[in-house]
């Protein structure tokens, strides 16, 4: 008698989901781009500067969410690499927050800043930076996860099934609380 066993475990499928996170929020892209690779000593720190600000960053937001410290406003991030560097989505939920974070002197990120401008002074050209920043009204993020997979917005805020907003992408966009501009 033979028997077929299964080369990987038999999975159990997921159902699908959507962000949790109900109201506006900002999406923060950062970044750098790499002009002279073979010079790391003009690009390493600046590449090293972004895991402190995180950290800080992921350990305000697991503080506040204890009551132990005052909510920076930071969600979540995640790091990706392109052609060009690499960069981080930024999850946030004001932009007011953003900003005060930015200009902080007791934080991470002004510091480094104006580290980074002083070695660019420098060495013009070694390395640049660029964020980007998307102010996003309540009702205009649509998310679908499926199959297991949590990235982006999903690890910044959790998950609730995808029916609550809409079993379609329109449906979930149809959610706005005021209609976009037909342009």
């Amino acid at each position: 008698m033979t028997t077929n066993t299964p080369t990987e475990p038999t999975r159990k499928r997921s159902m699908p989901v959507t962000h949790a996170r109900d109201g506006g929020l900002v999406v923060f892209h950062i970044g750098m781009t790499i002009h002279r690779p073979f010079r790391p000593d003009l690009w390493l720190p600046v590449f090293r500067a972004m895991p402190v600000m995180l950290a800080e960053l992921g350990r305000n937001r697991a503080a506040a969410d204890r009551g132990e410290a005052e909510d920076l406003g930071f969600l979540g991030a995640q790091t990706l690499l392109g052609a060009k560097g690499p960069w981080v989505v930024q999850y946030w939920n004001s932009v007011d927050q953003l900003y005060a974070y930015a200009r902080d002197t007791d934080r991470a990120h002004l510091p480094a800043w104006r580290d980074f401008n002083a070695k660019a002074r420098r060495n013009p050209g070694a390395v640049g930076i660029w964020h980007e920043t998307y102010v996003v009204d309540e009702g205009g993020v649509e998310t679908f996860y499926g199959n297991g997979a949590r990235v982006g917005l999903a690890t910044a805020t959790g998950t609730v099934p995808l029916r609550r907003r809409g079993t379609t992408a329109r449906e979930r966009l149809s959610r706005r609380s005021t209609p976009p501009s037909d342009g």
